[in-house]
């Protein structure tokens, strides 16, 4: 995807809150780790895990723009600082941010425009590596993680096949290299996907898009990302490889008006058919490392024929089951769903995005996702964010909330004493949303004192007629008026000058709380 992409019908013939906010009211499962884990992660069966070997799942978000003209972060000109609008991200429960990007804004003397200065001073003067280079830095000290994607080979747009006459396949390799080792020591950066919406381009039998196991080495996708897979580990073998699919596995648009069915295949969203992975899968020189990332979208961007299927949206699992599901229920390798989106605008496209998050399944134990996008001016989807890259469209993130895994900011290592301090914690309250018959708001627990929170515990007090709705990032409970937060089995203590943010939605008329104490 990127803004303003329309599908073709020939595509396819037939805040700045600074801590974490998801749904959590109940303990993580035995073997999850917290928010993304610890170290590098890899592999197991249809999961990821982290260096412990616990699952761990990507919940995540792009953020686009180093692809484009500007080669850097769009949004970067409004008036919500670069490192706020990371913060909103990870309070809402994004931990994974997968970032797009072209060759040109990896080139020497490469410059990143469309940058409020007043806003982002840091950012004055840096190139499009050194606003990355940040970026990954802070989204870091939250805890998040970062794929990066090779979106386009030039900044112009999209390619079928992942070389350009300006960008050969010996430059898409080499960047990747580039990319694999500068940032070899930094475990917030996870791998590679290595190319962007692999699709098909001319019409069979005269194919000359990216094909899925016909063997040519021009357009076998599959071939093209073992060799770009394999020479990325072999500068940093701890990396992750995202492989996306093609649109048809014959890398050509089907003839259906030329009478020789044998022309004709079933056709998906540009990287979205992984039908043929099963058969030919993606071979890694290191054990453990791939990871199949398709795309699927809605109406907003090209209205398929299984939307108007009479049984939809039933008929939707097994579509999905065909392109990329079988490979997790079958236990082949995980999903990461690169790209998924809509605008929202129809019905049809909102039954199609609550069932898709329900197929991929609740808690750590779903598949991984990031979400397109955070940008507002994606032309067919729009965004998390609204025009003014600061408030959020709630509609979205309300479908997608229960499913998102909040990332963990490192508070170092703890200290055990045997018993907490008095008056070294702070409770403060801000209200983030309101509606007719409801409101959400935060409660930042913070401890201010130089010996860590053991089993943290904050409460407040509001109005008869509040009631809670849904709380995160704490066990969250109710009783009469009183609220009790508690830290979750995987956060239960807060080391010095850590603190935590307590999201929440409620019943009844915006209020303030009252009786706030914290031990």
């Amino acid at each position: 995807m990127h803004l303003s992409k329309a599908m073709t019908a020939a595509l396819a013939t037939l805040v700045a809150g600074a801590a974490v906010a998801v749904a959590l009211t109940t303990a993580t499962p035995a073997g999850a780790a917290a928010g993304t884990g610890t170290g590098y992660l890899r592999t197991s069966g249809n999961k990821i895990v982290d260096s412990t070997g616990a699952t761990v799942r990507l919940t995540g978000i792009n953020w686009f723009g180093m692809e484009t003209d500007n080669g850097t972060f769009h949004g970067l000109w409004s008036s919500n600082p670069w490192k706020s609008q990371i913060d909103k991200m990870a309070s809402l429960g994004y931990n994974t941010l997968r970032v797009p990007y072209s060759n040109d804004a990896l080139k020497a003397g490469a410059t990143a425009t469309g940058i409020n200065d007043f806003v982002n001073p840091d950012l004055v003067g840096n190139s499009p590596l050194q606003i990355l280079d940040k970026v990954i830095a802070y989204a870091g000290t939250k805890g998040m993680r970062i794929i990066l994607d090779r979106h386009r080979p030039t900044a112009a747009g999209q390619s079928p096949l992942w070389f350009v006459s300006a960008t050969p396949e010996s430059t898409w390799i080499n960047d990747w290299k580039s990319l694999a080792q500068r940032y070899a020591n930094n475990p917030t950066v996870i791998g590679a996907d290595l190319h962007n919406e692999p699709h098909a381009e001319g019409t069979n039998p005269n194919a000359t898009g990216a094909c899925w196991g016909c063997g040519d080495q021009a357009r076998d996708w599959r071939l093209a990302a073992e060799r770009a897979g394999n020479a990325v580990l072999s500068v940093n073998p701890n990396w992750l490889i995202f492989v996306e699919g093609v649109s048809c596995p014959s890398g050509g648009l089907s003839n259906v008006w030329d009478g020789d069915p044998s022309n004709d295949e079933d056709c998906g969203w540009w990287g979205g058919n992984l039908s043929k992975a099963g058969q030919y899968p993606v071979r890694l020189n290191v054990a453990n490392r791939l990871v199949y990332s398709p795309h699927e979208y809605a109406t907003s961007v090209y209205h398929q024929t299984w939307f108007d299927a009479p049984d939809y949206p039933a008929n939707l699992p097994g579509i999905w089951d065909k392109y990329w599901g079988y490979l997790y229920k079958q236990n082949i390798a995980p999903i990461m769903l690169g790209e998924f989106g809509t605008t929202l605008a129809s019905n049809i496209d909102k039954i199609w995005l609550q069932e898709l998050m329900k197929y991929m399944g609740t808690g750590v134990n779903g598949m991984s996702f990031t979400y397109w996008s955070w940008n507002p001016n994606s032309g067919d989807t729009g965004g998390i964010a609204n025009d003014d890259w600061t408030t959020i469209n709630q509609p979205k993130q309300d479908i997608l909330q229960p499913y998102l895994i909040p990332p963990v900011g490192g508070t170092g290592p703890s200290v055990t004493p045997t018993a907490n301090p008095p008056g070294q914690c702070t409770v403060a309250y801000r209200q983030t949303n309101t509606w007719q018959g409801g409101f959400q708001g935060e409660v930042t627990v913070k401890n201010t004192g130089t010996s860590t929170i053991n089993n943290w515990s904050a409460t407040w007090t509001f109005p008869s007629g509040v009631t809670l709705n849904n709380g995160w990032n704490a066990v969250l409970t109710q009783s009469g008026t009183t609220w009790t937060a508690k830290g979750p089995d995987w956060s239960k203590n807060l080391a010095p000058g850590a603190s935590v943010v307590v999201g929440f939605t409620a019943n009844g008329p915006s209020s303030q709380p009252a009786n706030a104490t914290c031990s």
